[in-house]
């Protein structure tokens, strides 16, 4: 089974320049305008940059960082290029609550990720969302409603952003199997499984607090293993 990285960061982990970022992705930086827009953009870049880097085992160092470059696709996911070569891994980046992820694994993969914050999610939410079967699962564990609902729903963006579809389809079409959540300890990985269209993507999520994580992966993938803090403090040059 392939591996899959994991890497968080927030703006505190933000260098103090922008000497990382290649030409086009400044150019592209500058005519955000609304300001949680390119904070959201830059922190997603700088962790799928850093994580790439340390999964291709490079010096994290702004020279190299400008030359990898991340570049929407014509569906809008994000696409890893290394001196204009494409190809060299697969990631998926998501942010939420001053929280960027990314999500990283070998090229073959096809791989989405999503945060989540696990808070009250309103019937005509669940009604509107989520599928029949998983409505009625949603009923029948009161005790663990929001965080069901959180997960359901990471479940259904990261699998959506897999298949480089988003919001785009309708989110009942894509089916999610919690798995056991009453066995579920905070801080450790779990599985899931959905399915869309006959296609099917085995996935792992995990909760630390009120934040919730999903990846899911087609074929699967191992437990995603949390990149160290220790390789991301680069001298920028």
């Amino acid at each position: 089974m392939l591996a899959s990285y994991w890497l968080e960061q927030t703006a505190a982990d933000l260098p103090g320049n922008d000497s990382w970022l290649s030409r086009a992705e400044r150019e592209t930086y500058e005519r955000l305008r609304v300001p949680k827009r390119r904070s959201d953009w830059l922190l997603g870049r700088w962790t799928a940059k850093t994580a790439a880097a340390s999964w291709l085992r490079l010096p994290v160092t702004g020279t190299l960082l400008a030359a990898l470059e991340i570049r929407p696709a014509p569906d809008g996911a994000p696409e890893l290029f290394w001196n204009g070569i494409p190809g060299l891994v697969a990631i998926s980046i998501t942010h939420r609550n001053g929280i960027a992820a990314c999500a990283v694994a070998p090229a073959a993969i096809t791989l989405g990720c999503d945060l989540e914050v696990i808070e009250p999610r309103s019937d005509a939410f669940i009604s509107d969302y989520f599928s029949s079967p998983e409505q009625e699962l949603i009923d029948r564990s009161p005790a663990a409603r929001f965080r069901l609902a959180a997960l359901l729903w990471s479940a259904k963006e990261s699998v959506l952003k897999a298949l480089r579809m988003g919001l785009r389809a309708s989110t009942p079409s894509v089916i999610i199997d919690p798995g056991k959540l009453c066995d579920a300890p905070n801080g450790l990985w779990q599985t899931f499984r959905a399915r869309f269209r006959g296609k099917v993507f085995e996935g792992w999520w995990r909760v630390s607090g009120t934040i919730l994580r999903t990846l899911a992966a087609t074929p699967p993938i191992s437990e995603p293993v949390f990149l160290p803090e220790t390789t991301l403090c680069p001298h920028l040059s």
